[in-house]
């Protein structure tokens, strides 16, 4: 369990993910940080804990004395609402899923590999990335085991980091976020994956919601009469972020102006 509460005294949980700042451009990339930034202006006096479920980055690697460039302006950000005492947990996904010690050690943000269980009063909530869950892709799944195993991360940090960086840079230009024409659709309740997974978890344990990122298309889905599926869409696109006030969530569009 990632953290249980009995009350939100009157604040609110937020959940962002895949803002996949770094594509398709360093400009559009900019545009879109500063719009994130604001958007965590605009939340921080509501804020009892935010949550970002993963692939803030679009590609992020920790060397021992070395970070990706860049993305100073969400960090600073961070760092203002941790000093100010709001909880900030980070989650990685299949793009930055190379996070280490950094964020936790200059920033004080915990930072989370695998779905966690948060408890608010009575009600459970399912959260994390979302990739690698739910049937199929068997693929990924074995590239996934790789790129997270020791073995890969010491070889790639053998890389200097200008040739590493850049050679993961050139890769991420090509991801399907980086396609900004691309827009996703609703494949059916049996061909979304993560829906299927949660399906399948709700047979063995009751939760209230279920709070995942990855997908790149906003969803809010009922399980059940007691139980839904929100999926949080992207930034690139949508804008899109949930609020959860202690009983409900609620799927929301951030609009800067």
């Amino acid at each position: 369990m990632i953290k249980s509460v009995s009350s939100l005294n009157g604040k609110k949980i937020f959940f962002a993910s895949d803002f996949h700042l770094g594509v398709p451009s360093h400009d559009a990339s900019l545009i879109r940080e500063k719009r994130i930034v604001k958007w965590l202006d605009t939340i921080k006096d509501q804020a009892h804990t935010i949550y970002l479920l993963g692939d803030i980055f679009d590609f992020w690697f920790e060397y021992k004395h070395a970070i990706p460039k860049g993305f100073i302006r969400l960090q600073g950000k961070l760092a203002e609402l941790r000093d100010a005492g709001i909880p900030i947990v980070l989650f990685t996904g299949n793009h930055d899923m190379w996070m280490f010690d950094y964020f936790p050690r200059e920033l004080g943000i915990p930072v989370y590999r695998t779905p966690q269980l948060l408890q608010v009063g009575s009600q459970k909530l399912l959260i994390g990335h979302g990739d690698g869950l739910g049937p199929g892709d068997t693929y990924y799944k074995f590239l996934k085991k790789f790129f997270d195993s020791r073995l890969c991360q010491w070889l790639f940090a053998r890389l200097h980091p200008n040739f590493g960086i850049g050679l993961a840079s050139f890769w991420s230009r090509k991801s399907r976020i980086s396609s900004m024409s691309r827009e996703e659709k609703f494949q059916g309740e049996d061909g979304e994956f993560l829906l299927v997974y949660c399906k399948n978890m709700e047979k063995k344990m009751h939760h209230n919601f279920y709070v995942f990122g990855h997908r790149h298309l906003p969803l809010d889905l009922e399980i059940n009469e007691n139980s839904r599926y929100i999926n949080l869409g992207e930034w690139v696109h949508f804008n899109t972020y949930a609020v959860y006030d202690g009983e409900h969530i609620a799927l929301k569009t951030f609009d800067p102006a």
